[in-house]
């Protein structure tokens, strides 16, 4: 597992050597590795009109919104408070209940942190009950983290998709799996986890988590990530849900919460907020 990324990054790098080479080759349907030969292509300009962070640096208010809860995220990860934490720069978005916008703010986070000029981002959707993040991208169905944790594809690097943006990668949920909690609790996700975080220093990973209230995958996943970031909607969320979400996440965690859906006083709705919590 150790040069497992690396491995990863190689080969789509070779891929689009490929391509740009011998683009009439016709390829074979139906193989995984044909899918990994197609980087995912983000419609950006599609992707701002439905109201996601713009990549090309504009000063909207999506766009400042994110670059304030950001700035905490990568302070958490890579500052003073990144030697008390475990995996500082592994950050869960999760939710009390569905439908709150986690995979709206995971995904406009990997967005905003691929923009800075010294890291990279990986955005996993591990929603792997309802995967959502593709979906959302425009993007079809590809094979996923399921199937690697199942040995359907043998590399991490069959999943990990390079995208038109440079420093930005996804690996997608794959398709559901009956054992879904024992395979992300399993030694295997584990070391991938462990891989994802050291591997490289400039990296930071966005995991896109299923809610945190009687789903146990996610409580799982706490254990891997050293930040977690709780989307509450603002007049849906209850106090007593927000609380019940904390008891599941790792008290040594830095927790933080955004509140999607707040209304400001010139009536316009946006993010607010992102506020430290556990080990800050």
């Amino acid at each position: 597992m150790s040069n497992t990324i690396e491995k990863a990054l190689q080969r789509n790098q070779q891929q689009r050597q490929e391509q740009s080479s011998d683009d009439a080759a016709p390829a074979a349907s139906g193989s995984a590795s044909n899918d990994i030969k197609e980087p995912m292509f983000l419609d950006l300009e599609k992707l701002e009109e439905k109201g996601y962070v713009s990549v090309s640096g504009a000063r909207k208010q999506i766009n400042e919104e994110f670059r304030e809860i950001k700035r905490k995220l990568l302070s958490n990860a890579f500052g003073k408070l990144a030697k008390t934490l475990n995996n500082s720069n592994i950050i869960m978005v999760s939710s009390s209940r569905p439908s709150e916008g986690k995979t709206f703010t995971a995904t406009n986070l990997a967005l905003s942190i691929a923009s800075e000029q010294d890291k990279t981002v990986l955005l996993v959707d591990a929603d792997v009950l309802k995967p959502n993040v593709l979906f959302s991208l425009g993007i079809e169905r590809r094979n996923g983290l399921m199937e690697y944790l199942t040995g359907e594809v043998d590399d991490i690097a069959d999943v990990l998709y390079s995208t038109n943006i440079d420093k930005l990668k996804i690996i997608p949920a794959g398709k559901t799996h009956h054992l879904s909690t024992e395979l992300l609790a399993s030694q295997k996700m584990h070391d991938t986890i462990q891989e994802f975080a050291n591997r490289y220093s400039d990296r930071v990973v966005i995991i896109d988590s299923p809610p945190l209230i009687g789903i146990t995958e996610t409580a799982v996943l706490a254990n891997f990530a050293g930040q977690a970031v709780v989307v509450v909607e603002e007049g849906k969320a209850k106090m007593h849900d927000i609380k019940a979400s904390i008891e599941r996440l790792n008290p040594d965690m830095a927790i933080g919460f955004v509140v999607n859906k707040s209304v400001y006083n010139d009536g316009d709705m946006g993010y607010y907020g992102y506020y430290g919590y556990g080990s800050e």
